[in-house]
């Protein structure tokens, strides 16, 4: 889904510039309460994840591919605003490392991948987990739901721009059904990625997700002595 550059014109992509620094702004305000000993770790591996992820796609159909966004993972996995970061710094060092995405479309990329991404995935995320059973299966469907939404989310977002600032001959009659047709498929690859990634951290840490953290019991070792009530003796 990176943008390249031209694809969207000067005046679209700046404003969407402005959108992504004002976002990037916002999140490293609350990112402070998010971060802590436990996330600040976690964060580095999500982002390392993220970055590794990204660079493998898989196919989808008619000879596209895609590969994972993260957004939602991020933002499961170390608070919305974290997530927004996280995700953020890995499009910023693939634009600058890899030239994947264009520098003029940072803004649009950052806005569609990171900010939309981790902020539909994390309400989705919420609102599932209100409503389901407090359980860790639940999580685990919540996470695949937050995921499966946030990539056709993110395609909407660029259609948006697209429809405003679009340089392509293409018309927008075709671009709507391509990108939000292709993403739904994508999106579940997302989905299943995000799933079982966050499945296998609350299966060992379940303190360490974010979005978790009230509904499951940190682990406690079977070797923990159990206090015993002393009866007394006459």
């Amino acid at each position: 889904m990176h943008v390249p550059d031209g694809f969207i014109d000067a005046p679209v992509s700046v404003t969407a510039g402005v959108i992504a620094a004002a976002g990037i702004a916002v999140s490293l305000r609350g990112a402070r309460r998010e971060l802590d000993d436990l996330t600040a770790p976690l964060a580095g591996l999500t982002a390392a994840f993220v970055f590794a992820a990204q660079m493998l796609n898989f196919p989808v159909v008619g000879g596209t591919s895609g590969h994972l966004l993260g957004g939602a993972l991020a933002a499961i996995l170390v608070g919305p605003f974290t997530g927004v970061l996280v995700v953020s710094v890995v499009l910023i060092a693939q634009a600058l490392i890899f030239a994947d995405g264009g520098l003029t479309a940072l803004g649009v990329n950052i806005t569609i991948m990171a900010i939309v991404t981790a902020l539909v995935g994390y309400g989705v995320f919420k609102l599932l987990v209100k409503v389901l059973p407090r359980r860790r299966s639940s999580v685990t469907a919540a996470a695949f739901s937050a995921a499966l939404l946030s990539v056709p989310a993110s395609a909407a977002a660029f259609v948006a721009f697209y429809a405003v600032g679009g340089t392509t001959d293409v018309p927008l009659s075709t671009v709507i059904p391509a990108m939000l047709g292709v993403h739904v498929l994508i999106g579940l690859g997302e989905a299943l990625i995000t799933a079982l990634a966050v499945s296998s951290v609350l299966a060992v840490r379940p303190d360490l997700v974010y979005g978790a953290r009230g509904l499951a019991r940190p682990l406690r070792l079977a070797t923990e002595p159990q206090k015993t009530e002393e009866v007394a003796t006459s």
